[in-house]
């Protein structure tokens, strides 16, 4: 495929914003070349600046279970914004989704709307220190829970791990409040609780990680944490910004079995626009301001736009529940086209599937935390990511990102994507 008219664009971009993209996966710097500059999108497929018509397995990074320009959302969005687009006051629709939102998920009583997916974990865990009375946090390798400074550090090394800022501008003192464990590994979650008695605030966590590839917990290890925080006084918080409303209507909390005791959310709940949420049961929300001591504020949370986006998507996953099926069928169908495309050409991989989440890791062995996936090979993921773009299949351009499944696609175009698989596979 040709891309002139995306490179140009993408080098026009880079002489007024840093790097040329807005958020820094855009770039393409994982994989090289050019990033494709999307001029509109319908359905399951974009089409670029250059005409090009992509298959899309990203999805805005998850919100379009029903596709692009679904028109309920649409709809929503247009005549709403005829009548204005911010107050910075009450409207009645907030409540009219804050309810849907809580009658939908298991566990929550109350919930907040915020503007990024960044600002409700980063309002979650504001909150949960402001509950419990303590600092630390614990999170694990791999998730991602937005850009605030409490979530941008690395491992450190010892039985008890602290942080240290993996970002400059990120203190030393904020990274040491926030503790690194494994991910399915309960042991070492344990042994740092042991280590830090009666300063651990909350646990968070994607319940199905998204954000190092799709890696599902293992059966014992959701259940693990929340005995854990249960002995402890510790809060569970659950980052379902990319799992909830997609895996299940009640989310992961419903898919797997486990309360958490905050809930973040994003994405889908915004149908595609900008927003975030973050929900627990009432004696939690009730410490927020103005009811409690717990300062957060936003002047365009609620945004009627997004508000309306967001209950006319909720709406049709409420009043449709067969969809969470539809998706899971496509992305086993899926699934199994692709472990077969790769076999006949003996390429090592690993597939990893979570209800309408996916990854291919090229990996020899399981894929159970971000160190097991840091072992794939990256460069047959750049093989493999330009040769199923050059084939209008447009995947996320990460080896550590998830694949996203939208029920607009249909199975015409999931052989489509498996045809492109078993033509790169024998180029990798």
């Amino acid at each position: 495929m040709i891309y002139k008219r995306s490179s140009a664009l993408f080098s026009a971009a880079q002489k007024v914003i840093p790097g040329g993209v807005n958020s820094p996966v855009r770039a393409f710097k994982a994989v090289g070349g050019d990033p494709i500059f999307v001029k509109e999108a319908k359905g399951a497929y974009l089409y670029d600046e250059d005409g090009n018509r992509l298959i899309d397995y990203i999805n805005s990074w998850g919100p379009m279970i029903l596709g692009h320009a679904h028109p309920a959302v649409v709809d929503a969005v247009i005549d709403k914004a005829k009548k204005g687009t911010s107050f910075g006051m009450p409207t009645e629709i907030e409540t009219q989704i804050a309810a849907l939102a809580v009658s939908m998920v298991p566990n929550i009583d109350k919930i907040r709307f915020v503007n990024s997916g960044t600002e409700a974990c980063m309002s979650a865990v504001r909150l949960a220190r402001g509950y419990t009375g303590k600092d630390k946090i614990i999170k694990f390798a791999g998730c991602y829970h937005g850009h605030s400074d409490s979530f941008l550090i690395q491992a450190g090394s010892g039985a008890v791990t602290f942080g240290s800022p993996n970002s400059p501008g990120v203190t030393q003192g904020t990274a040491q409040d926030t503790l690194l464990a494994r991910y399915n590994d309960i042991a070492q979650v344990e042994s740092i609780i042991n280590s830090n008695k009666d300063e651990i605030a909350c646990i968070i966590i994607e319940p199905v990680a998204g954000n190092m590839g799709c890696i599902p917990p293992t059966k014992s290890f959701l259940k693990g944490l929340r005995a854990l925080c249960d002995i402890h006084n510790i809060l569970l918080v659950f980052d379902e910004v990319m799992t909830g409303f997609r895996l299940a209507k009640g989310g992961a909390q419903e898919l797997l079995g486990v309360d958490a005791d905050i809930v973040t959310f994003g994405k889908v709940i915004g149908g595609g626009l900008p927003v975030g949420a973050f929900a627990a049961r009432e004696e939690i929300m009730n410490h927020l301001a103005p009811l409690g001591p717990v300062y957060q504020a936003g002047t365009l949370s609620g945004n009627p736009l997004a508000m309306a986006a967001g209950l006319a998507m909720l709406t049709e996953l409420n009043e449709n529940p067969n969809i969470f099926k539809s998706l899971a069928d496509k992305t086993e169908y899926l699934h199994k086209g692709i472990a077969k495309a790769l076999k006949s050409h003996d390429v090592t991989n690993t597939i990893n599937r979570v209800g309408s989440m996916i990854s291919v890791h090229f990996a020899k062995d399981a894929v159970v935390d971000f160190d097991t996936a840091a072992n794939g090979n990256n460069d047959t993921f750049k093989k493999f990511f330009h040769g199923m773009l050059d084939n209008g299949i447009y995947i996320a351009p990460s080896a550590f990102e998830t694949w996203f499944i939208t029920d607009a696609l249909t199975y015409e175009d999931l052989d489509e994507t498996i045809a492109a698989v078993y033509k790169v596979a024998g180029d990798l």
